[in-house]
């Protein structure tokens, strides 16, 4: 295999193809990208068995071949080089070079046969999203995927895909996350549930414009088209909580309230919370205003901002790090804070009559 190729854009894909490749593993072929030169282009191949990451390259084949690259060594060669165009050869024994005007490096490559074989996508059940809303969505929702929970399904954020409408979910033992778009669709309902993983990897890849992803949806697999990358992932399987049944079906206090005012009001009250020092943060909505509080064994701290109050009096515990994370999330000027009892879901919902949102989190015990 030989090839030449612009030096700055080979750099930037092996970067975003890394992410698919195993750092720590028994197998160094894991450890490596997988080159393809044929005359269409060069084609570079990252997969750690649960995502893959392929694009092909515009490149100057003088011959087509194969090899793997230690992905690390790569990206950092390939950052270190100055000049535009560079290199890449190996021959029969799968010795490598790498070079670029005086530069010259040389290394042992791998046997591409060993390589895994992505798996394959039959594309029976495909959609479009436009980029910027998907990536919108993922946002708004991944940091409540689980990180421990021994339902595996639960650290994957859940597509509930209905006509003309998209739903992503994701959920942990504390809150629950929901995003809704509208999108043109109009297929047969779909559910399934893609790794926290692969999300993030999608989200970093999506670019900020109004392209479209196009997704085609496999038994046990995924495909991700973006930019002219390919993204495959596998799916969680298993059963996904039944969440609407934890969704209040009416409330007893409705606060509306500026989101800005309340995370900065958080924000203060909460700089005496830390791993360390763990406690609640209480939220007493009463008479037009939420005055919010806590102690720990720092000390304590309050602080009062004005709100309009729907509804009865209620003093509320709640972890300020999932309501911070929530109303950062929200992407509106004005919030509804929405409560049952102060032992029921703490719900956040969009100030407007629409239902775009809705963060569900759990109440603490208060001392």
């Amino acid at each position: 295999m030989k090839i030449i190729c612009d030096t700055e854009m080979l750099s930037q894909v092996s970067q975003n193809v890394q992410k698919a490749v195993m750092t720590k593993t028994t197998m160094p072929i894991l450890e490596g990208i997988l080159f393809t030169a044929k005359k269409g282009g060069l084609k570079l191949t990252g997969y750690d068995l649960e995502i893959g990451i392929e694009k092909t390259v515009e490149a100057e084949v003088i011959e087509e071949g194969s090899v793997i690259i230690n992905a690390k060594t790569l990206v950092d060669i390939l950052r270190l080089i100055p000049y535009d165009r560079v290199t890449v050869e190996s021959d029969d024994k799968l010795q490598t070079r790498i070079y670029s005007g005086e530069i010259e490096y040389v290394m042992a490559g791998m046997d591409p046969k060993e390589y895994p074989e992505l798996p394959t996508i039959n594309g029976e059940q495909t959609l479009e999203i436009p980029g910027n809303k998907l990536k919108s969505m993922i946002k708004n929702t991944i940091f409540s995927v689980a990180v421990s929970d021994v339902r595996v399904v639960h650290k994957g954020i859940k597509f509930e895909v209905r006509k003309g409408e998209l739903r992503l979910v994701a959920i942990d033992s504390h809150r629950i996350s929901i995003r809704r778009e509208f999108i043109n669709y109009d297929g047969s309902d779909l559910n399934f549930v893609v790794p926290a993983k692969t999300m993030g990897e999608i989200s970093r890849m999506i670019p900020d414009d109004e392209k479209f992803v196009n997704i085609s949806l496999g038994r046990r697999n995924i495909m991700f088209k973006i930019d002219d990358y390919t993204v495959i992932s596998r799916l969680l399987e298993g059963e996904f909580l039944k969440y609407e049944s934890v969704i209040p079906k009416k409330y007893n206090t409705t606060v509306r309230v500026k989101t800005k005012d309340l995370i900065e009001c958080i924000e203060r009250v909460s700089v005496i919370i830390s791993e360390k020092y763990q406690a609640p943060l209480v939220m007493n909505f009463e008479e037009g205003s939420l005055k919010l509080s806590s102690a720990t064994a720092i000390g304590t701290s309050s602080d009062k901002i004005d709100v309009s109050i729907d509804g009865e009096n209620v003093k509320v515990g709640i972890q300020s790090k999932y309501i911070l994370e929530a109303l950062r999330a929200c992407e509106t000027d004005e919030v509804l804070i929405s409560i049952v009892s102060n032992v029921q879901p703490v719900c956040i919902l969009p100030a407007e009559e629409n239902d775009s949102f809705l963060y569900i989190i759990l109440p603490v015990k208060m001392s």
